[in-house]
């Protein structure tokens, strides 16, 4: 064990990753989690307190005397978290709220991604109820209405109903003043995540997530259902393309800053039919569940790459990435995504495979340990079950393996993650 001192911020399945990943990395000592979770309690120390209290998060920062602090979820970030480690000495894996605008304002991101040539989709600015009826008619349906504000991931809405579309816009302009009509584009998605500062950028695998709540990308959306990685769909051709076109110009943008990028950007992609990316959002932290299965295949120290992201000198290292194939398979809550029961025992999570190069394992997200020791459900989407293994086929079988063993009252999950991939 090396010397470091991590604090991790957030409580979710993304965290308790992140602190898998830490916990196998040479460089890191002690592993601190507010307010963590279940999972985290199991690595390191977790401290109750919210999340969203970046004050009091800098004062516990402070007091451990830890030696970095890595963000997971984007409120904190927009609130100014990092400036104020940043003030303290305290090196911070994640963006400065000017730059966290990426993700806490959709029409932030648009004007940025159009100064500076980056393909994504035509919008309207929507600002009164009479705009509302002469910008649908700019676009066909299916219509995607987007709120500028941080939403949690469920501020989008993309319907063929002009009836839905206009209920949306309405909704938008009464709670936030402001929203957005964007253009539909279609292909496939995926994912890359980007560890930057401004010596210079390392891309994690591409992935793909599920974002429906059922088979066939069908219901309503979520947070997330699953996802894996590496996605196929990203080509060399495209990824080319996505390093040309959109990361290599980001890149350049956000460090010309006054206080440069230092964290992860998610690069939300559209790939079409002729193989070219569009940016369907930027988010300025890891995906949850990107990160379940990303993270698993860094081969090098994951705590070396953060504090070095930290401290601007990302280029000094060599990150490396093991030639596995990974994917994650999301537990939800009964009523998930709109009103999910919670406080139900869960029980089987502790199974795990380890044959080889063939692992699985679960990350909790929305779960904590009750006074009798019971694993106990807090939250919409409650764990993942995770499969490492050389093949992505057998990844997604050693994830499915481990989710069959898991018990949870009325909780389901999908059954086809990783079709896209998988051959038909």
């Amino acid at each position: 064990m090396g010397g470091l001192d991590v604090l991790i911020v957030g409580g979710g399945g993304r965290e308790h990753a992140i602190a898998m990943g830490l916990s196998s990395s040479p460089s890191v000592s002690e592993i601190h989690c507010c307010p963590g979770n279940a999972g985290t309690s199991l690595i390191g120390t977790n401290h109750d307190l919210n999340s969203s209290d970046v004050n009091e998060i800098a004062s516990l920062a402070d007091s451990l005397g830890v030696g970095l602090v890595v963000v997971g979820p984007e409120a904190p970030l927009v609130d100014g978290l990092a400036e104020i480690l940043r003030s303290k000495g305290v090196p911070c894996f994640g963006p400065h709220s000017s730059a966290a605008k990426l993700e806490g304002s959709k029409l932030h991101a648009k004007n940025v991604m159009n100064s500076l040539e980056i393909p994504t989709g035509r919008f309207q600015i929507i600002d009164s109820v009479q705009k509302i009826d002469p910008a649908l008619d700019i676009f066909n349906p299916p219509w995607v209405v987007k709120r500028d504000v941080l939403a949690g991931g469920k501020g989008v809405t993309v319907t063929k109903s002009r009836e839905e579309a206009r209920s949306a816009l309405e909704n938008g302009l009464e709670t936030d003043g402001i929203v957005l009509l964007e253009q539909f584009l279609s292909g496939e998605e995926a994912s890359v995540l980007v560890i930057m500062d401004e010596s210079g950028f390392v891309t994690l695998p591409p992935s793909q997530d599920h974002k429906r709540a059922m088979d066939g990308e069908l219901g309503p959306n979520t947070g997330g259902m699953g996802a894996y990685a590496p996605a196929p769909v990203v080509t060399n051709l495209v990824m080319a393309r996505v390093l040309e076109k959109i990361i290599v110009p980001m890149h350049k943008h956000l460090s010309l800053d006054e206080m440069p990028y230092r964290g992860c950007l998610y690069v939300g992609l559209m790939i079409d039919s002729d193989d070219y990316p569009w940016v369907v959002e930027f988010n300025v932290r890891f995906g949850d569940p990107e990160a379940q299965v990303t993270i698993p295949l860094i081969s090098s120290d994951f705590g070396d790459a953060l504090l070095a992201t930290a401290e601007g000198r990302l280029m000094d290292q060599d990150v490396e990435f093991n030639n596995l194939s990974s994917a994650t398979v999301v537990l939800a809550s009964e009523g998930y995504p709109t009103k999910p029961h919670v406080g139900r025992i869960v029980s089987g999570w502790e199974s795990r495979i380890e044959e080889g190069q063939i692992l699985g394992y679960v990350n909790i997200a929305g779960a904590n340990f009750n006074k009798d020791g019971d694993l106990v459900s807090e939250g919409g989407r409650v764990l993942s079950s995770t499969g490492l293994a050389p093949t992505l086929s057998v990844a997604i079988d050693a994830a499915y393996q481990i989710i069959d063993c898991v018990n949870l009252d009325g909780s389901f999950h999908r059954s086809d993650i990783g079709y896209q991939a998988l051959p038909r």
